[in-house]
Parts: C-alpha cells; sequence; structure tokens
C-alpha cells in the first residue's frame, strides 16, 4: 500500500469513527459478519485498528476485508 493511500485512511477512519465489519478473511479468528466496533488508530502499514463492541480488538486491512462507516456522515 503507498503512503498516499495510507495517509487517506488515516484521514477517513480517524479515531472515534464508528465502523460495521461486513467480512473479514482470516480463516483463524476472524470478527462475526456485522460486528460494529470504533476505530482507535490507523497504523503506518494502513491497518485500520478497531476495538470491536463484541469485546475483541484486532486490525483490519482495507484491501482485504470489507466495512463499512456507520452512524454520523457514512
Amino acid at each position: 500500500m503507498n503512503q498516499k493511500k495510507i495517509e487517506l485512511y488515516k484521514m477517513a477512519y480517524s479515531a472515534g469513527t464508528r465502523i460495521r465489519l461486513d467480512h473479514m478473511e482470516d480463516p483463524y479468528a476472524p470478527v462475526p459478519d456485522g460486528t460494529d466496533g470504533t476505530v482507535f488508530c490507523v497504523d503506518d502499514l494502513g491497518t485500520i485498528h478497531v476495538d470491536f463492541d463484541n469485546g475483541r480488538s484486532l486490525g483490519i486491512c482495507p484491501d482485504v476485508d470489507r466495512f463499512h462507516k456507520i452512524g454520523g456522515d457514512v
């Protein structure tokens, strides 16, 4: 992922942004589809780190996993 795309993710998914996970490509420990969460950071690799409402905290990969913003200015 290039630096420009990472900066766009950091602006679009700042801390506190609410998201809904549509599907996670993780065969070992995925967060269930439809789980909501709150972004706490986007790291320098472009991974969006989320505290999910089910108690899990996990990074989602925007180029692999499917998700969308919820609430506010969706």
